[in-house]
């Protein structure tokens, strides 16, 4: 089988702000990451950088104060959150219970199925996770007024009985962008994941529309062996390589003392 890749199909873009520079303001953006593993800092800081705001992110969680995608919430460039997990950024908390923020929060294995869901072309899916409560029945805040009111609650969601069990019906999840990091790809797209960096970056770059991959291992077509592809080129459109010494950190550092 030929290897020879053809100008049209190679996604490679060697500059991260040459690679985001489209996402413009209110854009809807996918990104992957489980805390502060497997950010696409690279891209993150790019877009931070190039200025857009009014951002409505999907997301796990949203980083930490100085990290992540924390970065672009003290710069207040977002809008809107949709995550699972937010109580390690307090400039979120702020952010949140003044009205400057909008958060819906979504139950993980809810959220991982939204975002795959969106990108495997599936309207929606009925899930027994939130019977029984706020997530289902709606009343859950996702925006104060800035004296502590409720200014936008979460809306009743449809159920239905399977086998006589309540369900729940959950839209799927699609954006204007994603941002994703692994750690290999080749120029077609294909990429390969680290251990648990895997987390949400497939799912992420799935729901996106235009995907965004920054990898620290940039390989030719073919040195891939098929069978390790984690996710397939057709869901990347942007591959940005950015080397294998970036910046990763750890949000909880455990040592203990050598005996």
């Amino acid at each position: 089988m030929s290897t020879t890749l053809s100008a049209g199909i190679d996604k490679v873009v060697l500059d991260p702000a040459e690679a985001v520079a489209d996402i413009g303001h209110g854009a809807s953006i996918a990104v992957g990451g489980f805390g502060l593993c497997g950010n696409p800092m690279i891209l993150i800081e790019a877009l931070l950088a190039q200025g857009a705001s009014r951002l409505s992110v999907v997301s796990n969680n949203c980083g930490v104060d100085d990290w992540g995608l924390g970065v672009l919430l003290r710069a207040q460039r977002l809008a809107k959150m949709t995550s699972s997990y937010v109580g390690e950024n307090k400039e979120f908390e702020r952010q949140f219970l003044t009205g400057e923020l909008e958060v819906e929060l979504t139950p993980q294995g809810t959220l991982a199925e939204k975002l795959r869901a969106g990108g495997s072309g599936i309207a929606g899916f009925y899930t027994r996770a939130g019977v029984g409560t706020q997530m289902a029945e709606g009343g859950l805040p996702r925006r104060y007024h800035a004296d502590g009111t409720v200014a936008t609650a979460s809306p009743v969601k449809e159920t239905r009985l399977f086998d006589g069990v309540e369900h729940v019906l959950e839209e799927a999840i699609s954006t204007d962008f994603a941002l994703v990091h692994a750690a290999t790809g080749d120029r077609a797209g294909n990429l390969v994941f680290n251990a648990t960096a895997r987390n949400f970056n497939p799912l992420a770059a799935m729901a996106g529309r235009t995907c965004i991959a920054q990898v620290e291992q940039l390989v030719e077509l073919g040195e891939i062996d098929p069978n390790e592809i984690h996710l397939p080129g057709v869901f990347v459109h942007r591959v940005v390589p950015v080397g294998a010494d970036i910046e990763k950190r750890i949000e909880r550092r455990t040592v203990r003392q050598e005996d």
